[in-house]
């Protein structure tokens, strides 16, 4: 895993994920098989001595068992705040824009995601991250380059199963 501490002592954790939509504009999406079972961009952390452009190929195969072409980088997020308790580590997200190769996706990590499953962007499912709402709205408007700070969203209860 992929920490900086920030100069404040704060640490930072580092990930990616993609948007990836199929021919009719939806965009794909996972379900965390844990927690508080958030909707998400297909996508992971950072391992060490892993660059971003790896690591985004890296997790989209082990989440869908396809590989991913990747075509630009839609942004650069900082997910901070409290909202979720003071001791949740900031998030720094390479949000990339992605096209599976091959078929069809397939849930290829039950322990990590609960399911997959294909979305308008002006559908979304909730509970959505925070990061993954912001990142489909920039690249929704053709926005590439962007850097954010994206504010976390009050926990939300825990989906049922």
């Amino acid at each position: 895993m992929s920490y900086s501490t920030l100069s404040n002592g704060s640490k930072v954790t580092s990930a990616v994920a993609a948007v990836i939509e199929d021919a009719a504009g939806r965009v794909l999406l996972c379900r965390q098989a844990g927690g508080h079972r958030l909707w998400g961009l297909p996508g992971g952390k950072i391992r060490t001595e892993e660059s971003p452009v790896h690591a985004v190929i890296r997790d989209i195969r082990e989440e869908t068992g396809l590989e991913t072409e990747i075509i630009e980088l839609i942004g650069m997020y900082q997910l901070t705040g409290d909202a979720c308790g003071s001791t949740t580590p900031d998030l720094f997200v390479h949000v990339f824009r992605g096209r599976l190769e091959g078929g069809g996706p397939a849930l290829n990590a039950p322990g990590r995601i609960s399911g997959l499953a294909w979305h308008s962007p002006d559908a979304l499912p909730e509970p959505l991250t925070a990061t993954t709402r912001t990142a489909i709205a920039d690249s929704a408007a053709g926005r590439t380059g962007v850097i954010r700070e994206v504010e976390r969203d009050k926990e939300p209860a825990i989906a049922d199963a």
